[in-house]
């Protein structure tokens, strides 16, 4: 069970616990019909798995329907005998992104993943087909430009690099990557995003940027409003009324009575100077209430620029309201 922002149980005969407190705890530290409450995890982050040829990879087989799925699109992501090769059994890359960090999917076309050695660009990786295809497009001239290098899974939050070019022939780093005999390797997408170094004494020159857009869907109620034809055409606005009349109402022990002679501004323009045009009941409507079954009002919709509705005027406003 969840309520605000952390999961509780109530200690009963079922013996049920949170996941982070011990038997012992369960047992010494809590009575029955006491609560017992855990945390959610605060953080998240961007991981990267490795696989060598021939290693175990259960998180990659678990992706093989999904890959399998997205062949409409791309050959490169067929799962096994694809234009990608063996995702089976072949030297792999695997970044996995949380959904915290782009919502219910990554925009298509946006991701784009850069390699830097000391600030320098080597190589960039951008999906330009739209596919989910990450093909090399610079900098220009750069080995292995035009090459495609991995595919992304969108909605799942997956990248998958198998790029196995040089991109540079003069520049090796220390990645922590094979045999700890090897101290160097020469920069590939299959390293792309490694952060550890085989010598404790020295830090890889390289850095690397992941970049994308995230979607999210948001429900909406859409509404339409009506203003038809003699309708909605008085405003309780003062300025509705020309200003300097003598607006307090007569009274007495015995009467109410408010004026009966108020005159309505004339906001008709002239069409020429010192000529008073003919009056027509107009008004500007700026806002519009949004009302329950029970007549409260629960919202109000402004409009960006005030709308003139004339008596002979009839008119239809859409909203649209964010849940």
């Amino acid at each position: 069970m969840t309520t605000g922002s952390y999961p509780y149980i109530t200690k009963d005969s079922s013996l049920s616990s949170i996941g982070t407190v011990t038997k012992s705890q369960y047992f010494s530290d809590f009575a029955y019909g006491e609560q017992i409450s855990g945390t959610y995890p605060l953080t998240a982050k961007i991981t990267s798995d490795f696989y060598l040829l021939g290693q175990t990879r259960p998180r990659i087989r678990a992706l093989r329907n999904t890959l399998d799925y997205y062949r409409h699109l791309s050959d490169y992501y067929s799962y096994m005998s694809g234009a990608g090769g063996d995702y089976s059994n072949q030297t792999l890359r695997c970044i996995n992104i949380p959904s915290i960090f782009y919502g219910q999917s990554i925009k298509k076309g946006t991701l784009n993943c850069k390699w830097f050695v000391t600030g320098t660009l080597i190589a960039e990786l951008k999906d330009e087909n739209r596919n989910g295809e990450l093909i090399q497009i610079g900098p220009y001239g750069s080995l292995g430009s035009g090459g495609v290098a991995g595919v992304v899974l969108y909605n799942e939050g997956f990248i998958l690099l198998n790029g196995n070019w040089n991109l540079s022939n003069t520049y090796t780093d220390e990645f922590n990557i094979f045999d700890p005999g090897v101290l160097t390797y020469a920069p590939k997408w299959l390293y792309f995003y490694t952060t550890g170094s085989n010598n404790v004494g020295l830090v890889p020159s390289s850095s690397f940027s992941i970049d994308f857009d995230g979607t999210e869907q948001i429900p909406t109620i859409t509404m339409l409003t009506h203003a038809k034809i003699g309708e909605f055409n008085h405003s309780n606005n003062p300025t509705f009324i020309d200003h300097n009349q003598i607006l307090t109402p007569l009274s007495s022990s015995t009467t109410y009575r408010e004026k009966s002679e108020i005159t309505i501004k004339n906001t008709v323009p002239a069409t020429y100077n010192e000529v008073k045009p003919i009056f027509e009941k107009t008004v500007f409507i700026s806002k519009i209430g949004i009302y329950d079954e029970e007549k409260n009002l629960i919202a109000v919709a402004k409009l960006a620029t005030p709308v003139r509705k004339r008596e002979s005027d009839s008119i239809s406003i859409k909203i649209k309201l964010d849940l």
